[in-house]
């Protein structure tokens, strides 16, 4: 059950903690990966604990032309990119009223406008193939907001909208998109929490813990394999309950 082997996979901000989770459940289940991101030495130690079947390249989001050099590059690698995972992001917090333009801008380019050239580069060959999987992975605050996150919901809401509209149109080709909205996940940013901050979180959340980054991976295995087939323009929301939509 959900077996990957002969699929080959890119994966964006494969140097986070929920982007190397699911570079290893992928790479666990049998798919050929080149990892995404930006902190090169991160991403050179997962491509050496994974071994065979791995590869890695530096990428800035916001960098339009290192976007088609990478894509290019994975093609030439693996031969084509069968999954997708748009996991990459990056957070520029500040009050709405206070919000920088720079703020603004960067999250949207990063977020939003990154995995759209990312996934219109990749789509000819998975329509040519008849098969690909593209996995976007959102956030609780795409759908309820957040304060001092308005680039981000933004982004993240603007993403979901994206990836329906765009399984609409790449349904009839055997390609399904989809979305994973973590909630509060166990990563190197949560674990810099207070004490009282992570009380005051956790209150919020029914099953009482924050997610790991396995469980978000788990849900972009299911997505990734033959056995999605049918799923297409969802959001599976990873978030201990803490919002039920």
């Amino acid at each position: 059950m959900f077996d990957l082997s002969g699929k080959n996979a890119l994966v964006t901000g494969a140097s986070g903690g929920i982007g190397g989770k699911i570079a290893r459940v992928l790479h666990g289940a049998g798919a050929n990966l080149l990892l995404s991101g930006t902190n090169t030495e991160k991403l050179a130690a997962l491509a050496k604990s994974l071994g065979p079947r791995s590869h890695m390249v530096a990428c800035n989001l916001r960098n339009r032309e290192a976007i088609g050099d990478f894509v290019r590059l994975a093609v030439e690698t693996m031969g084509s990119i069968d999954i997708l995972v748009n996991n990459a992001g990056i957070t520029r917090d500040s009050l709405f009223i206070r919000m920088s333009d720079n703020d603004w801008n960067e999250v949207i380019d990063v977020n939003l406008s990154g995995p759209m050239h990312i996934s219109r580069r990749v789509l000819r060959g998975m329509m040519k193939a008849r098969w690909g999987r593209i996995i976007n992975i959102a956030s609780v605050v795409g759908s309820t907001g957040n304060a001092g996150q308005a680039n981000y919901a933004a982004a993240k809401a603007g993403m979901v909208a994206m990836s329906k509209s765009l399984a609409v149109e790449m349904a009839p080709r055997g390609i399904t998109v989809n979305c994973i909205a973590p909630g509060f996940i166990e990563t190197e940013m949560t674990r810099k929490l207070t004490p009282e901050q992570r009380e005051r979180i956790l209150s919020r959340v029914p099953s009482g813990r924050m997610g790991t980054g396995q469980e978000v991976a788990a849900a972009a295995l299911f997505l990734a394999a033959e056995e999605s087939a049918y799923i297409t323009g969802q959001t599976i929301h990873v978030n201990g309950g803490l919002a039920m939509i």
